[in-house]
């Protein structure tokens, strides 16, 4: 889509889509881990419950997240997304009053549902408004997590200060609120592009989904998503017992992690920027390749300035893997795909999440320690580096393009 003097404003539509991504993936996605301890301390729910909380989430997230991109090819991206937040937000206040176990169940799967409805959907929106600066829209959307979690780690505490046992289910009721009010932004200030002109007889794009999903170009671009999907969340997990396993304080190794959380608060943007003017393909490989070394320095050391190198890469190259290879998956097809595209490397990368932590936790448990498992994201980091240098090639025309172009 060329640049037209009716696209909305740049930065109303970027704080959109940064607290969509704070609502769905910080607060619906990612602050469980934090509220858990007094969650599950009020609620009496062994370890096996709590796991099966979180895998819940993901498993909504990673049915529907197709569902999702089809409902904004068809419908458009604007309603689609606050149909999404509504469902989060009612997740949140069920959480609030809830206790029974499979009721539990329920709401942590509509908190993936809502997710699958709102996140990928609201990339595509971004992505077709500002296709000359797609790189940095998307990474400045991103940016919207990590001050996600930032807030929910200073945020979780304190309700349990004031509120005691009841802290955690305040904690998810504010997340409610907050859903709620952004939904209410987007409805008021969101604009969704004018629908493409069409021909005679031409078909919604929803209907022609499968010349995306048999592409070479968007199957590629899903199994890197897929790759980084698998890592980043054994490195989420496990990353901090390795440090503590090795003889580090965990009050340190929390640091870290913090430390890492802020300084991908910035990066995502920088290196969404830096893609829109060096290239997708070449900022994609070098972040990449920098997640890569960042995940080998802890097989050949275990002091702690490798962890503390580790995490300080981390910081600098995570974020912007992220937006570029969201970027990128915009990248391979027309305006009117987008969002079919964005939810189908989505997939591969949510596919990945419910993996990753499974394979690692075994190679854990049959090593007696955490370099094999973290030798195995190592390798596997390799080969996406590998198919990003693909990437790299790629002709600038899109895959799939509209039907009038006869692509």
């Amino acid at each position: 889509m060329s640049p037209t003097p009716e696209r909305p404003n740049l930065l109303i539509m970027v704080t959109c889509g940064l607290l969509t991504s704070l609502v769905v993936i910080a607060f619906a996605r990612m602050a469980y881990g934090v509220i858990l301890p007094p969650m599950r301390a009020d609620l009496g729910l062994s370890y096996q419950q709590a796991g099966v909380l979180g895998t819940i989430t993901a498993l909504g997230y990673l049915l529907f997240v197709l569902a999702g991109g089809v409902a904004a090819a068809r419908f458009g991206a604007k309603p689609t997304i606050v149909f999404g937040l509504v469902s989060v937000a009612l997740g949140f206040a069920g959480l609030t009053v809830a206790s029974h176990y499979w009721l539990l169940l329920g709401l942590m799967a509509l908190l993936g549902f809502g997710t699958a409805f709102s996140f990928a959907p609201m990339v595509s929106l971004l992505a077709t408004w500002y296709p000359e600066k797609r790189g940095l829209v998307i990474g400045l959307m991103t940016s919207g997590v990590g001050m996600g979690m930032l807030l929910v780690g200073a945020l979780a505490p304190l309700m349990t200060n004031l509120f005691g046992d009841n802290g955690w289910r305040v904690s998810w009721g504010i997340f409610g609120c907050v859903a709620v009010i952004v939904a209410v932004l987007i409805t008021v200030f969101a604009k969704d592009p004018p629908r493409l002109a069409a021909s005679s007889g031409e078909t919604p794009p929803s209907d022609d989904k499968w010349l995306i999903y048999r592409n070479h170009r968007v199957i590629t671009v899903a199994t890197v998503y897929g790759i980084i999907g698998v890592t980043y969340i054994v490195q989420a997990i496990f990353m901090i017992s390795f440090m503590v396993e090795e003889g580090h304080a965990e009050a340190t190794a929390g640091a870290f992690m913090a430390m890492m959380g802020l300084m991908s608060i910035a990066a995502g943007p920088l290196w969404g920027w830096l893609s829109d003017h060096w290239g997708r393909g070449n900022a994609l490989t070098a972040s990449l390749a920098l997640v890569t070394l960042a995940m080998g320095l802890p097989l050949l050391d275990q002091s702690l300035v490798t962890f503390f190198l580790h995490f300080l890469v981390m910081g600098l190259s995570v974020n912007g893997m992220f937006a570029l290879i969201q970027a990128s998956a915009t990248d391979q097809v027309a305006p009117r795909y987008i969002p079919i595209a964005f939810s189908f490397v989505t997939v591969f990368f949510a596919s990945g999440q419910l993996v990753g932590p499974a394979v690692a936790g075994w190679l854990i448990e049959f090593s007696g320690g955490f370099r094999v498992a973290f030798g195995f994201t190592f390798v596997v980091l390799l080969a996406g580096v590998y198919l990003t240098l693909r990437i790299r090639r790629f002709p600038a025309e899109v895959a799939v393009g509209a039907p009038t172009t006869g692509d």
